[in-house]
């Protein structure tokens, strides 16, 4: 998918737009207790090499540039994405059997580090203990596009072993051509100030289908 940036640039009428500055490869737990309740989503995410040695250059991290942190430096690097403002959803959305799932914001934080990428990973619980784990839907994405999510990493279900999971990717070409065909209505004059800009992460984003047998 990294190659969708240089392909807005290319194909802009103007130099300023949404476009991914990081990339993430993400993964997903879905954690299913006995009842057939969805209780926590376990998130993963593995930043691409060029943000990775920002931020580790940032924090003055792996110093000996080994691409592997020692324990301290794990600790330190921990959390490092779990500020979040309030109102962010961390770049995911749930729904069970079509209703939002609320989630909390992100607990029991990590961090590593895997051939110079900063991999961290974060759990969050479903407000109110569980929802039904029957017919579950996600997609991880920001919708400004300004991250770039792609589902590479497993995503498994903790729970019932007869939980099924399929996924839908997005048809990138279809996407692309959409925005291209949108793009070239603009001019040089088009004001991103006073014009919001297409939020379109969501049309890159996988969308994953979890059905588990009710209980």
């Amino acid at each position: 998918m990294r190659w969708i940036a240089p392909f807005l640039i290319c194909c802009l009428p103007f130099s300023a737009t949404a476009h991914p500055h990081v990339f993430i490869d993400t993964g997903l737990e879905f954690i299913v207790d006995e009842s057939g309740q969805l209780t926590h989503v376990r998130v993963t995410w593995a930043y691409d090499e060029f943000y990775s040695l920002l931020v580790l250059e940032d924090m003055n991290l792996d110093q000996d540039a080994d691409g592997v942190l020692t324990e301290t430096e794990e600790q330190i690097l921990s959390g490092f994405d779990a500020q979040w403002v309030e109102g962010y959803n961390g770049d995911l959305v749930v729904f069970a059997d079509g209703v939002p799932v609320a989630l909390s914001g992100p607990m029991e934080a990590d961090a590593t580090a895997e051939n110079g990428r900063i991999v961290t990973s974060h759990i969050r619980a479903v407000d109110g203990g569980g929802v039904p784990a029957a017919a579950l839907t996600a997609k991880a994405y920001d919708e400004t596009f300004y991250t770039a999510y792609e589902v590479t990493r497993p995503v498994k279900v903790s729970g019932p072993e007869s939980c099924k999971i399929d996924r839908i990717d997005p048809d990138i070409d279809a996407e692309l051509a959409q925005m291209r065909a949108f793009l070239l209505t603009l001019d040089a004059n088009y004001d991103l100030e006073e014009n919001d800009i297409p939020l379109v992460g969501e049309s890159f984003a996988t969308e994953i289908i979890v059905t588990c047998p009710s209980t």
